[in-house]
């Protein structure tokens, strides 16, 4: 039997949310809870094509009475700046986990970038950031932010750090 990890505790936090919906572009540091979210028959795993539309998923799972959250890499925040007002006007609440890139460890200097401006990019647009750095923290927070989001119809993101995922290494 293979041990619980801090993305299993993650995960059973999602499913006490009463998420229903996860939405994601593939990603490795989320690899564990989209495994888990296709293995769930109470939950619809969505891969999407690009970030912005899981803003959009999100949207309408609220207003067709489910809650959703939409898993992306700190590099796809970018994307889905403008569509980040949506939720905004539309007075629904909205939840993402981000992974985080340019810390830690990160040999990819492209990532560097975003990664230090997606704190500030998701508070300009309205976003509440919480951050999970620690294995031991990372359930509790996702618990917290999905109970700010839905019971208070907000924005809120959980940055999951570098450090907390593990750098990706380039193997060439």
């Amino acid at each position: 039997m293979q041990q619980a990890s801090w993305q299993d505790a993650v995960y059973e936090a999602l499913r006490r949310a009463g998420i229903r919906q996860l939405a994601y572009v593939p990603d490795a540091g989320h690899a564990r809870l989209i495994a888990r979210a296709h293995e769930d028959p109470e939950m619809r795993a969505i891969v999407l094509t690009t970030e912005e539309e899981g803003v959009a998923l999100a949207t309408g799972a609220w207003l067709g009475g489910e809650r959703a959250v939409l898993l992306m890499q700190s590099s796809g925040v970018g994307n889905c700046i403008n569509m980040l007002s949506l939720p905004q006007n539309a007075h629904v609440p909205f939840f993402t986990l981000i992974t985080m890139r340019g810390e830690w460890g990160e040999f990819n200097p492209w990532q560097v970038p975003m990664g230090s401006a997606t704190p500030r990019v998701l508070e300009a647009m309205g976003v509440h950031v919480l951050r999970a750095e620690r294995a031991e923290e990372a359930a509790a927070t996702v618990e917290a932010a999905a109970a700010l989001a839905f019971d208070s119809t907000v924005s809120v993101a959980v940055l999951l750090s570098q450090r907390l995922i593990g750098p990706k290494v380039f193997v060439r």
